[in-house]
């Protein structure tokens, strides 16, 4: 999966410290990295701290499990205009505001400004 050109990224952040990134790296596969140096809790009980990027064929469950779901979810869609299988638009729209420590926001590189329009409309 490391060769596919990435096409969207967001930053996630542990009780509002950058712990890495999240990357779509083709259709339907997902990398995530830490940050060099980062040093606090794991994301995930299930993705300890580690230098080499967690791979992954679907949505990555600590995400999906963050998005929201029936009525939630309806709403979200409608007043996003998000496709329903769109999920990693669906994790930036409600990345701010999210149940438990993190924190999924656009990448502030510059490379994602239409996601950050989108995320903080």
């Amino acid at each position: 999966m490391s060769a596919l050109p990435v096409s969207r990224r967001a930053a996630v952040h542990q009780q509002g410290h950058f712990a890495g990134t999240l990357e779509e790296v083709g259709r339907g596969s997902w990398r995530f990295t830490y940050s060099p140096g980062y040093a606090g809790l794991p994301i995930s009980l299930n993705l300890p701290v580690r230098s080499e990027p967690y791979e992954f064929d679907r949505f990555p469950p600590v995400f999906d499990g963050l998005l929201p779901e029936g009525l939630q979810l309806e709403a979200l869609l409608r007043t996003r205009k998000i496709d329903r299988g769109d999920v990693f638009s669906q994790l930036l729209a409600v990345g701010t505001d999210l149940v438990g420590s993190l924190t999924v926001t656009p990448r502030s590189d510059g490379t994602d400004d239409a996601w950050k329009t989108q995320a903080n409309s």
